[in-house]
């Protein structure tokens, strides 16, 4: 295939919507041609970059709201009923007979169906509900799995989906952060650092990644990743990486541009 076709399916190979034949011929076409695979990789990094937006979650207004909304119900039904209490043993005799009467008895059915057919209304909701959580787990199961794949093959673009997909994950495990935390380290590729760094930023409320993060600081050589860590860090408020960039200002080989912005990275955090 030639380099436009092949580039007409790098779309179809990031999203993972075309057949295993067609991924090999990508792979085997950006093993032999070093433009179409910096191509895939740029592609790659903007792609991953759209896929870890966060989605945005319903305020826990929403809930608090309805139940505000329920026990005002509950208060006016209450008082409605304490309006209604009769106050003499006839009055009670006599709504128990009137109770009787055809119309009483028809309304009285009515409001049994109706909340009959409530109840397994609630009943299969219920039941739905435990279901689509039960696939939503599986989900979640395999996506870490295939992220895990993906983030030890020998391509690039692999490496960065595996990264995307870890950053997709609701509540990593350990293993899926060490892995993306190693993959920021020592991955040979700046746009996959660069992939691991965002990821990385929708956990950072873990203790143990923003440990990692600081500590990354220290061993990154790219310009780009080391102003990428230092834009991470400022902006999650973290005091304790102040010592981390003061060390990475006293490099003698750091580049102009990378300590201009550490510096003022450590007046922010400071």
């Amino acid at each position: 295939m030639s380099c436009e076709e092949i580039k007409e399916q790098f779309a179809g190979y990031l999203s993972g919507d075309i057949d295993e034949d067609a991924k090999e011929a990508v792979r085997r076409h950006i093993a032999s041609c070093a433009a179409c695979r910096a191509e895939l990789e740029d592609l790659g990094a903007v792609w991953t970059r759209l896929g870890v937006i966060p989605q945005e979650q319903p305020s826990g207004r929403l809930r608090e709201g309805f139940y505000a909304m329920l026990e005002k119900a509950k208060r006016e039904a209450d008082a409605k009923a304490a309006r209604r209490r009769p106050g003499r043993p006839g009055e009670l005799l006599r709504r128990l007979a009137a109770f009787r009467r055809p119309s009483y008895a028809y309304s009285f059915a009515l409001a049994l169906l109706v909340i009959g057919i409530g109840a397994g209304y609630f009943l299969h909701a219920a039941g739905a509900a435990g279901r689509t959580a039960a696939l939503h787990r599986e989900i979640q199961d395999m996506r870490r799995t295939v992220a895990l794949s993906k983030i030890d093959r020998p391509l690039a673009a692999d490496r960065i989906e595996g990264v995307g997909l870890s950053a997709r994950l609701e509540k990593p495990d350990g293993e899926t952060l060490r892995a993306l935390v190693n993959t920021l380290d020592t991955d040979p590729n700046v746009n996959v650092r660069l992939a691991a760094v965002d990821a990385l930023y929708l956990f950072r409320s873990d203790p143990g990644v923003k440990d990692s993060l600081i500590r990354s600081l220290g061993r990154q050589e790219s310009p780009l990743v080391q102003v990428a860590l230092i834009d991470l860090l400022v902006e999650i408020r973290e005091a304790r990486a102040a010592e981390a960039l003061r060390k990475l200002i006293g490099e003698a080989r750091l580049a102009p541009e990378v300590k201009r912005h550490a510096e003022l990275g450590l007046k922010q955090i400071m």
